[in-house]
């Protein structure tokens, strides 16, 4: 952002010299109220805007290391799901050799 030279307090302060045909100080006077209030609104906004930021940073940071702490137990998880799949794929095999025939001819009569 750029620098600013004046604040509200120079604004406020600022005195004009008055000549034969000058400005009418009641108006100088009306627009600089009006330039003070554009300017404390505009640095309310600021302020407001800066503590977004800050806010939102914040839960950014967070969910970032929420994200990181998961993936390690994610990769373990299909690690899981592949053992298990593994496990029941032998099971099955074992149950074949075991029962041989009378187990085919049991799934068969289930699809009849």
């Amino acid at each position: 952002m750029a620098d600013r030279t004046l604040t509200t307090k120079d604004i406020l302060q600022k005195e004009f010299k008055t000549g034969m045909r000058g400005y009418n100080p009641a108006e100088v006077d009306e627009y600089l109220d009006e330039v003070i209030r554009d300017y404390e609104s505009y640095n309310k906004e600021i302020s407001q805007l800066k503590a977004e930021n800050e806010r939102l940073h914040s839960k950014v940071d967070e969910l970032t290391k929420q994200v990181s702490l998961q993936k390690p137990s994610q990769s373990g998880q299909s690690a899981n799901t592949v053992t298990n799949f593994d496990i029941l794929k032998r099971l099955s095999n074992l149950e074949r050799h075991v029962f041989g025939s009378k187990l085919d001819a049991d799934h068969s009569n289930d699809f009849e």
